[in-house]
């Protein structure tokens, strides 16, 4: 049985020493073969967005930045990448495509989940589609901390039995 995975912004500007692993850890997932269709997003800092005007970052408003991690570009058809302008979580595109396939249920991963991962999660829940998060699949450019605060809201906010592990941490919690 095929299931919905959406990879939350795995792109160049969120590569970092603690989500380095992560790119290789999708692609594992993805070649386990029970994925349709693999959906992505990736963020894009506007200028004068609120990231620039608020919090002086100005990081991921153009390529190599917005590109997909380039092991995940094979995986990636163009019609179902979704772009997000700023935090504003599921794109209404995406949130339109999900309906229209008349999804239940979507496993997500990616980065930040303390931020992303986690606004996104709650608004497929907020959808009436069941979002399971795959926390070894998941990392935060903010380090263990971060990733793990957002994990701990996400199980409040959607439930802890909608955390799962894909079996590809090799038992480690933080990036190897």
């Amino acid at each position: 049985m095929s299931e919905a995975l959406l990879i939350v912004d795995v792109q160049g500007g969120f590569i970092n020493d603690f989500t380095h692993h992560i790119p290789q850890r999708i692609v594992q997932l993805i070649e386990r073969d029970r994925y349709s269709p693999i959906l992505f997003t990736r963020f894009i800092n506007q200028p004068d967005a609120p990231y620039s005007r608020f919090l002086g970052w100005e990081g991921c408003n153009c390529e190599p930045e917005t590109n997909m991690a380039p092991e995940l570009e094979s995986f990636a058809e163009q019609d179902l990448i979704f772009s997000k302008l700023g935090l504003c979580g599921l794109p209404n595109e995406l949130a339109d495509y999900l309906q229209q396939q008349n999804i239940k249920s979507l496993l997500i991963v990616g980065i930040d989940t303390d931020m992303c991962v986690l606004k996104i999660a709650m608004d497929i829940f907020d959808l009436g589609i069941e979002p399971i998060v795959l926390t070894d699949c998941c990392a935060s450019t903010a380090g263990l901390q971060a990733h793990l605060a957002g994990l701990a809201v996400l199980s409040r906010n959607i439930g802890a039995t909608r955390l799962r592990d894909a079996g590809l941490g090799g038992g480690m919690l933080a990036a190897p």
